[in-house]
Formats: structure tokens, C-alpha cells, sequence
């Protein structure tokens, strides 16, 4: 079985940032020392917008709205991820202020809300990329540490950017690669970061790039709330509020999986929907009853040993199960034979619990 509501905040968080690949830079030498002179000690970054372009995704890129507070912490945050990053899952819009993510499944009609505290350590690394003082300071870690080699070219025409190379060296394990920052010559603020591969022959390969806006823009508050987006009747998953899933405790990890996928079953038997529903990532009693209200189970006959699951980056296993069900027409029983998705760790906060997640029931 496959929960359409059930792909959780922090798992579409991870995916959402890591998509991002920011990684630093900074260096060493005459040039690298001057760049970093020119920039103010008291420089700040309080908001930024940014626009994330795959090679492969021109047309369509991530978006992402930071807001941070007087101190330099990130205090609201934003962004969009488009379908083409998680087919799966759908568009999604994602709104973070106090430790609390909300996640806009668009296509699914879900509105996920969940504790999550990465959230702004992404976004702060995010924005001290964008602030040469950071570059140039992690740039020379790198370089000294033999990890990369650096150019820096500054035009005389101070209307062009600084161009900023920087070449890491094959470490036998990733592939080399090379970043390259157009810092502007009067903010000395980072405008872009693109991203190349190096290729077999040696050339090296355009993998996408980021754009940086608005720097010190205030940012209007209504960006970070959804709630005057989201339509009257999204399904509603409150993950702050209540325990989702079945703590581990003692239990060994197929142990965990079947006890879950009992207790699932169990509890559609009794009509608890409101059970059943924190099993199933927290989704509202009511949307449980409306799915499976229909299902009239009058035996669980067998919870099969669980099998991985046959994507390793999903994790979990596949439980099949066999329970006993009153015909629609009440005539007599049937057999219906069905799998479950069940991992551990959906929700941040709540890592050793037990979850039935995915879209559909099979």
C-alpha cells in the first residue's frame, strides 16, 4: 500500500537541498588576498532570492526566498521545487519560520507540517555562499589543503564581473569538477555560481548553475505562509502535533515493519481510522475513513516476512499481507492480497518510528 500523503517533510527537505549541491570556496595567493580585501568586514547578507537551473531543466528552475534576522540566522524561509525533481511527489511549494516546515504537494492536495531544524543550516550555508567573504575564507581552506587550484581574474573594466575558478583535483573517488563565481565589482556580492563536470576526455561539462537576486531586498511576509494558496480542501498532515508510526523499541527492523502492517490492519478492521491514520504518515482520520471506509475486513489471515524494498535510496521493506474481506454485496468472504510500504525515520523528529509511506495500495 502507497499513501499519496505520505512523502514526508524531511524526506522531500533532503531532496529539496540536496538538490542544491552548494558546495564552497575560497583560496589563497596575491589575488585571492586582494578580492578578499575589498570586501567590508561588517558585510552582511539578510535576503536573498535565488534561481537553481539543472542542465537538463532550463525551463524550469528551483526557487528559494531567504529571510534572516539582525543576527545573521535565517529566520523565514522559502522555496519551490518543480515536478521534474521528484516525478513522484509533484510540484511542491515548502515554507519554513520556527522550526516548523510546511510542504504543498500540489498534485496530491497535501499540506505536510512538520518539526524540522536543517532546514535553516541549509539556507544559512546557502546564503554565506553568496557572501565572498565566506568564499574567499573556505576557498583558501581548500586550496592549502590541496584540494582544488584557483583562478581569479578581476577585469579593469569594473562594469564586468570577477570571475573566480576554481578546479578540484581528483580525489580517486568523485570526479572532478570545477565552480566558477561572478562576484560583482561594486557590491562584491556572488551574482552566479555555475557548475561543470569534468568528462573522460578531459572537457569540462555544464551540469547548471545558480542565480542570485534581490540581495537585501525585504522580502514581503505574505511569501512565507501558504495558507492563503492552498485550496479549502487539501488534506491536512499535522506531523507537530501527534506521534506518527510505531516507536522501534525492542524489535528488530522486520520485526517493526510487520508489527506496523498488523496494527494497520487491525485498526481498519475497527473502523479507528484515527489509528489507522498515524500509521500512514498522520493523515487525517478522515481521509482514511473516505479511502477505506469501503474495505470491510473481518480477518488479518497472514503478515508475510518483509523483503527490501527495490529502490535501496527509498529504504524500508515491502510487507505482503493477506486479509479476509466481506464481498461488496455482502454474499460472503474474499481473499485480497495486499503489500505495504513500511521504513523507519519519515519524520525528523521522530527517527525511530515506524511508517506505512508511498501512493497506492497493491
Amino acid at each position: 500500500m502507497k499513501n499519496p500523503i505520505a512523502k514526508l517533510a524531511i524526506a522531500a527537505a533532503v531532496i529539496v537541498v540536496a538538490g542544491l549541491s552548494v558546495k564552497f570556496l575560497t583560496g589563497t595567493g596575491s589575488l585571492a588576498y586582494a578580492l578578499e580585501q575589498t570586501i567590508k568586514a561588517n558585510h552582511s547578507v539578510r535576503y536573498l532570492h535565488i534561481r537553481d537551473f539543472d542542465a537538463e531543466h532550463e525551463d524550469a528552475p528551483k526557487e528559494f526566498w531567504v529571510a534572516c534576522d539582525d543576527q545573521g540566522q535565517v529566520e523565514n524561509v522559502r522555496y519551490y521545487m518543480p515536478a521534474w525533481d521528484a516525478p513522484g511527489d509533484g510540484a511542491k511549494s515548502i515554507v519554513w519560520s520556527q522550526g516548523v516546515a510546511k510542504i504543498w504537494f500540489q498534485r496530491k492536495n497535501s499540506l505536510v507540517i512538520s518539526q524540522n531544524e536543517t532546514i535553516p543550516k541549509w539556507m544559512l550555508d546557502i546564503v554565506q555562499s553568496s557572501d565572498p567573504r565566506y568564499v574567499v575564507e573556505r576557498l583558501s581552506k581548500e586550496e592549502q589543503e590541496g584540494k582544488l587550484t584557483l583562478d581569479i581574474q578581476q577585469p579593469t573594466d569594473k562594469s564586468q564581473p570577477i570571475i573566480v575558478t576554481a578546479t578540484y583535483v581528483w580525489d580517486g573517488r568523485s570526479s572532478s569538477r570545477q565552480k566558477i563565481l561572478h562576484v560583482d565589482q561594486a557590491t562584491k556580492l556572488v551574482t552566479a555560481i555555475e557548475y561543470y563536470h569534468r568528462a573522460p576526455d578531459g572537457q569540462f561539462l555544464y551540469d547548471g548553475r545558480q542565480e542570485h537576486y534581490d540581495y537585501n531586498i525585504p522580502i514581503a511576509p505574505e511569501m512565507f505562509t501558504l495558507e492563503d494558496e492552498v485550496p479549502a480542501d487539501v488534506i491536512r498532515v499535522d506531523q507537530v502535533t501527534q506521534e506518527v508510526g510505531l516507536p522501534q523499541g525492542a524489535m528488530s527492523d522486520e520485526q517493526a515493519a510487520m508489527e506496523v502492517a498488523r496494527l494497520f490492519f487491525e485498526a481498519v478492521k475497527a473502523a479507528d481510522y484515527g489509528k489507522a491514520g498515524t500509521l500512514c504518515a498522520g493523515a487525517p482520520a478522515s481521509y482514511m475513513q473516505e479511502r477505506f471506509g469501503g474495505m470491510k475486513i473481518v480477518r488479518v489471515a497472514s503478515i508475510g516476512q518483509p523483503v527490501p524494498y527495490p529502490e535501496p535510496r527509498v529504504g524500508g521493506f515491502i510487507v505482503p499481507c493477506e486479509v479476509e474481506v466481506q464481498s461488496e454485496d455482502g454474499s460472503g468472504l474474499a481473499t485480497r492480497h495486499i503489500s505495504l510500504s513500511i521504513r523507519r525515520g519519515d519524520v525528523q523528529t521522530q527517527p525511530d518510528r515506524w511508517n506505512i509511506h508511498g501512493d497506492d495500495m497493491k
